[in-house]
C-alpha cells in the first residue's frame, strides 16, 4: 500500500492509472477505522482497479470544539487494517494540504437539507462536510465513491454536492454493519466505557420498536414514546424523527405504502450516536 501526503502526488497518480484505463474507487474516512469502513473498502476492491481510502479529521465540520479534540486517533491500527484488506493507496494529509493557509472556504446551497435533523442541531456541519468532500473529490478524481447508510442524511448532502459541482462520479451508499446486539459500528463507539457500551444499544432497540409501532399507532405518538424510551434509558436525546426515505422531509401519516426512514441522535453523557432504520412495509 502506498501512503501519500500530497495533493499533487495523488492526482498524478490518479491521473496516470486512468490513462491506463484504470478505474478508482474512493473511500474518505476520519480514520478510527471499524469492520464498517472495511466493508467499505471491499466493495471498492470488488468493482474498481485502484482503491484509495483518506484518513482526515475535518476541523470545519465540527461545531463542537471539544468533539473534534476528543475524537478517536488509532492511525497505526488503521494503516495496519488498510494494508490486511487490500487497498491500495491511503491520503493522509495535513490540514494544510486540505485548506490553503489564507483560503476561503465555500459555501453551498444545500437548501432544506442543512436546516432539519443534523442541520439543526449541528448548524454549520454539512457545510464543513461538503467542503473537505469537495477537496477531496478534486484531487482524488474517483469513478466511484463509497459511503455508508449509518449517515444517512450525509449520504444525501452528498449527493447534493456531486449534483451541484457536476462531478463524473457515481455514489455508492453502502448498508450499515452492525454489532451482535445491533449497536450501528461507529468510530465513536470506541469513546463508550463499558456500561455506555451496554446502554448504546437502546437506539437500536428504539428503532425496532418504531418498526413495530408504525403500522399500528399515530406518528407523533410513536416518536414521543421512542423518545421516552431512550429517556428514560439514560440518554439526552436530540431528535427521533420519522421522515420519507427520498427526501429527509418529517411524515404527518404513514399510508403503509412509502419507504421511510426513523432517524435517532441522542447523547451518553457527552458522547452523541446517531443511527437510522428504512423502513418499508
Amino acid at each position: 500500500m502506498k501512503l501519500l501526503k500530497s495533493a499533487a502526488e495523488l492526482t498524478l497518480l490518479v491521473n496516470k492509472e486512468k490513462g491506463n484505463g484504470l478505474s478508482v474507487g474512493f473511500v474518505p474516512t476520519m480514520g478510527a477505522l471499524h469492520e464498517g469502513h472495511i466493508s467499505l473498502i471491499e466493495n471498492s476492491r470488488r468493482e474498481n482497479s485502484l482503491t484509495i481510502c483518506s484518513i482526515f479529521i475535518n476541523p470545519t465540520q465540527f461545531n463542537n470544539p471539544d468533539d473534534f479534540k476528543k475524537y478517536p486517533k488509532t492511525i497505526e491500527k488503521d494503516i495496519d487494517m488498510l494494508e490486511k484488506w487490500g487497498c491500495d493507496v491511503l491520503f493522509l494529509p495535513e490540514v494544510d494540504e486540505i485548506y490553503h493557509p489564507g483560503i476561503e472556504l465555500k459555501h453551498y446551497n444545500l437548501g432544506y437539507l442543512e436546516t432539519l435533523l443534523e442541520g439543526e442541531y449541528r448548524p454549520g456541519h454539512f457545510q464543513g462536510v461538503c467542503q473537505v468532500v469537495d477537496r477531496l473529490l478534486e484531487i482524488v478524481i474517483p469513478d466511484k465513491l463509497y459511503i455508508g447508510q449509518k449517515d444517512y442524511q450525509q449520504c444525501m448532502v452528498i449527493t447534493k454536492l456531486v449534483e451541484l459541482k457536476k462531478y463524473d462520479c457515481k455514489i455508492i451508499i453502502c448498508p450499515t454493519l452492525r454489532e451482535p446486539d445491533g449497536l450501528a459500528m461507529s468510530s465513536r463507539n470506541l469513546r463508550l466505557n463499558p456500561e455506555q457500551r451496554k446502554l448504546a444499544i437502546h437506539i437500536y432497540e428504539t428503532m425496532l420498536m418504531v418498526k413495530i409501532e408504525l403500522s399500528k399507532s399515530e406518528i407523533g405518538h410513536i416518536k414521543q414514546k421512542a423518545v421516552n424510551k431512550l429517556s428514560n434509558a439514560g440518554f439526552r436525546v436530540d431528535y427521533v424523527e420519522i421522515s420519507a426515505a427520498s427526501s429527509l422531509k418529517p411524515i404527518i401519516t404513514w399510508d403503509g405504502h412509502e419507504k421511510v426512514v426513523v432517524l435517532v441522535a441522542a447523547y451518553l453523557d457527552d458522547i452523541r450516536l446517531i443511527d437510522n432504520m428504512v423502513l418499508e412495509k
